[in-house]
């Protein structure tokens, strides 16, 4: 889990740079990891060896794997990998349980958007409103498991060349931001019984252990 937080970090402060107040994707990036109790000199050489104020040289490249996992589940998996030959093999085994397509094979199963998540400390703020002035094309509430307790929450999908722009403007709005990431969201959800969705919840969960899977999409209801 940390070794993932920390290449998040690294990436986000190489494509966005190393202030927080200005990369929205950095600041969503250091926040989870504190979340997760990473240590404060961990963070900060990440975002200094990402920035490139540092010798080392970051070498991480996001390769895009599709398919269909069991039950014919449409699959989108993202990672993050300094060497693709060693990564695509074990993506490959673990789709065994399902099949490993070719690139473009489920996409059409998803829209491929930014999202911000973000939560407000005034309950009656109006997300909407916020999200028409920010240029979002869609905003739903955050669920409650999702949202910390005295604070309303909200997901806002943009258009993917205005996750940025929208994420500094919910952020000038009072919005603490979550996350602020490029992701799949399914058009379609697969609706299955328990016993189904349980082989399908195992096989995506041996997927997002792996070390170097950085998101995992399913069009799973």
């Amino acid at each position: 889990m940390v070794v993932k937080l920390v290449r998040e970090i690294m990436v986000a402060a190489k494509l966005g740079g190393a202030d927080p107040d200005l990369n929205a994707r950095l600041a969503a990036a250091v926040e989870k990891a504190r979340k997760a109790s990473v240590y404060r000199d961990t963070i900060e050489r990440a975002i200094k060896k990402g920035s490139g104020q540092t010798d080392e040289k970051i070498s991480f490249e996001v390769v895009t794997y599709e398919g269909f996992g069991p039950h014919k589940v449409p699959v989108v998996v993202e990672c993050l990998t300094d060497n693709r030959n060693r990564t695509a093999p074990e993506i490959r085994n673990l789709f065994k349980a399902g099949a490993l397509g070719a690139p473009g094979c489920v996409a059409f199963f998803f829209n491929h958007l930014g999202v911000v998540e973000a939560t407000h400390t005034d309950l009656s703020h109006d997300a909407e409103g916020d999200a028409i002035e920010a240029g979002a094309q869609e905003v739903e509430p955050l669920e409650a498991e999702e949202t910390p307790e005295g604070t309303k929450g909200a997901r806002f999908f943009t258009e993917i060349r205005d996750l940025d722009t929208v994420s500094k403007a919910l952020k000038a709005a009072g919005w603490n931001i979550l996350a602020a990431e490029l992701r799949y969201v399914a058009k379609n959800g697969t609706n299955l019984d328990d016993a189904a969705r349980k082989q399908v919840t195992d096989f995506l969960t041996a997927l997002d252990d792996h070390e170097d899977v950085h998101h995992v999409f399913a069009a799973l209801s």
